[in-house]
């Protein structure tokens, strides 16, 4: 037992001289293959047994177990410590203030005729509209007939149409929603008609998809006077500055009597006779109006003995080219996030 307890002191020395101030998992696994594992010097030590008399063998093999585990307890204990520190060193480099407020992603951009669009919603709203919506896909009824554009009526060449085969259309106009609102609602009634509209036309001021919000109001003795101070409020909302206008006499089917609009050149004020956006006249025309014909008031369910009221349409495309002084129309809807985001369409 001598020789025994003299290997097992040694290894005892070894063992923790070795393990002396070491952290590394790695190491402390080495170190338990080294000393613990199947071809250790612990194990081995057990091996040898067979090689001692017979009465010395249960005290041999008790002093190594000892051993082993005592071995085994310094490494579990030291592996612990290691595997603490290292959650703490991990902890440290990747500190998440939980507290703080998140970073985010850049914020995007509301498009140019979006931003106009909801501009004039909101502008409407106070002045007491709601808005309604209404499907893209239209019938012949709401878009053409119920407006007083019966078939064959020569309006309809004016409005060059993108059809179906079952005779379903993409409106032309957002008017159909007002139909559809007056049929629902009834009168009294204010509604806002923002959307989607398409034409066969295609140039640098046209799309044949493009952006509308028409007004419609019907109450009882209902004036003109009512419809331009409404129209020039907005206008001169959307454009923060206040815009003269002027009317020109004009001709739709739904409407009666009916005019265009124009207000003054928001670049010139028609003092620059080589604008580039008036052309030198001074005025740019944005839109059409009138009273709503008593045929139109009919289709959609309301007495034009009763109730009258006005209407007025326009190109949502075209107050966005002249707010963010646009020359191209095409580009606005092409995709291009960099133009679009840059500032220059603005």
């Amino acid at each position: 037992m001598g020789d025994i307890d003299l290997q097992l002191d040694d290894l005892r020395a070894q063992f923790r001289a070795e393990i002396e101030g070491v952290g590394d998992m790695e190491v402390l696994k080495d170190l338990r293959v080294k000393y613990l594992g199947k071809k250790g010097q612990v194990t081995s030590l057990l091996k040898s047994l067979g090689k001692l008399p017979a009465e010395e063998r249960p005290q041999a093999g008790k002093v190594i177990n000892d051993l082993k585990e005592e071995l085994e307890s310094i490494l579990s204990d030291r592996c612990a410590v290691a595997e603490e520190e290292a959650l703490t060193a991990m902890e440290l480099r990747d500190f998440v203030d939980v507290t703080q407020p998140g970073r985010g992603r850049p914020a995007g951009g509301v498009h140019p005729v979006m931003q106009v669009m909801y501009d004039a919603a909101e502008i409407l709203a106070g002045l007491g509209f709601s808005v309604a919506l209404g499907p893209e896909i239209e019938d012949d009824f709401h878009n053409f007939e119920a407006l007083n554009i019966p078939p064959h009526h020569p309006a309809r060449d004016m409005q060059d149409t993108f059809y179906f085969d079952d005779g379903k259309l993409l409106r032309t106009h957002t008017s159909p929603v007002q139909i559809r609102s007056m049929l629902s609602m009834g009168a009294p009634i204010r509604v806002a008609c923002p959307g989607k509209v398409y034409r066969r036309d295609s140039d640098p001021t046209h799309s044949p998809m493009f952006h509308q919000i028409e007004g419609l109001l019907v109450e009882e003795d209902v004036s003109i006077g009512d419809l331009k101070g409404c129209l020039e409020t907005m206008i001169s909302a959307i454009f923060a500055r206040p815009l003269k206008a002027r009317y020109r006499a004009s001709y739709f089917p739904f409407t009666e009597p009916s005019m265009e609009v124009d207000i003054e050149c928001i670049a010139c004020s028609g003092e620059n006779p080589g604008c580039r956006i008036c052309k030198g006249t001074g005025w740019l025309e944005i839109g059409g109006m009138g009273m709503v014909h008593p045929n139109v008031l009919r289709a959609g369910g309301i007495d034009p003995e009763k109730f009258n009221g006005f209407a007025w349409g326009m190109g949502l495309d075209r107050i966005a080219m002249l707010k963010y002084d646009l020359r191209d129309l095409r580009p606005l809807f092409e995709g291009d996030l960099s133009y679009l985001l840059s500032g220059r369409n603005r």
